[in-house]
């Protein structure tokens, strides 16, 4: 199956989502192309990553990814092509691809200039014909050469000890709720069955297991489908009503 997801930051009331799915279909019109999101934040780089970290696992291995995000901004080196956990990655060079794995893609190839041509609006010109022909059964280095390292930016780490683990919130989500990057595997192994969490103003000394375990207008927190360490408040705008937002750290206090 020849199948390719889209990503960018380009919303939906523009001719900008349905061209570059057209120059794709153009080249391949037994395409499937799948959107994952057009909402992204614009030039969030972030927001693009989380995003595509949290799903792209879940799409079969093969599949193209189409990553569309800040392509025009001076801080892209280029374009390229990688390939993760057997996945293939197209886009820009400015860190976005760098934040989908903690560990170095199997294979990184920069565009070559026969494929990179002039362009206000690469993804229509550059990458869309080259995530149609990968996923059509051409090879990534096709249209270039092995790169060393692509471009990396560092998002932020949470810190762990026998006494606590900072996090950070890493998104906001729609609905105002709080995710952050504390992952359920190291609080399990760290956890002694006391333990508070504390963010913003507010602490809690338990954790749910669904969002209506509480009552409207009360605090709740928990492991999501991520397994990441989620808060909000039930029927609340989270982030609003306890004044947080990305980077905000989240405490969780162990005690003995």
């Amino acid at each position: 199956m020849a199948l390719v997801t889209f990503i960018s930051d380009f919303g939906n009331s523009d001719y900008y989502v349905p061209v570059v799915k057209a120059k794709m279909l153009s080249i391949n019109p037994q395409l499937s192309i799948v959107d994952i999101s057009h909402e992204i934040a614009h030039y969030d780089i972030a927001h693009a990553a989380f995003v595509l970290r949290a799903v792209y696992n879940e799409f079969p291995k093969g599949t193209v990814h189409l990553v569309a995000l800040n392509a025009t901004s001076n801080i892209t080196d280029g374009f390229i092509g990688v390939k993760l956990n057997e996945h293939v990655f197209v886009g820009p060079n400015n860190g976005v691809l760098s934040m989908l794995a903690d560990h170095e893609p199997g294979i990184i190839v920069k565009f070559s200039d026969i494929h990179v041509k002039d362009s206000t609006f690469p993804a229509k010109d550059i990458l869309a014909p080259i995530a149609a022909k990968v996923a059509s059964g051409a090879a990534i280095h096709d249209f270039g050469g092995p790169l060393q390292s692509i471009k990396k930016m560092m998002a932020r780490q949470f810190k762990a000890s026998k006494k606590q683990i900072i996090g950070y919130v890493l998104r906001v989500d729609h609905y105002g709720n709080l995710i952050t990057n504390i992952p359920k595997e190291v609080f399990g192994k760290l956890n002694p069955g006391r333990f508070r969490i504390e963010f913003g103003r507010e602490s809690l000394d338990g954790l749910q297991k669904t969002y209506d375990e509480v009552e409207p207008g009360d605090c709740y927190a928990f492991f999501n489908s991520l397994g990441l360490l989620e808060i909000g408040i039930n029927h609340g705008h989270g982030a609003d009503l306890l004044g947080l937002r990305y980077d905000s750290p989240v405490f969780i206090h162990f005690e003995a």
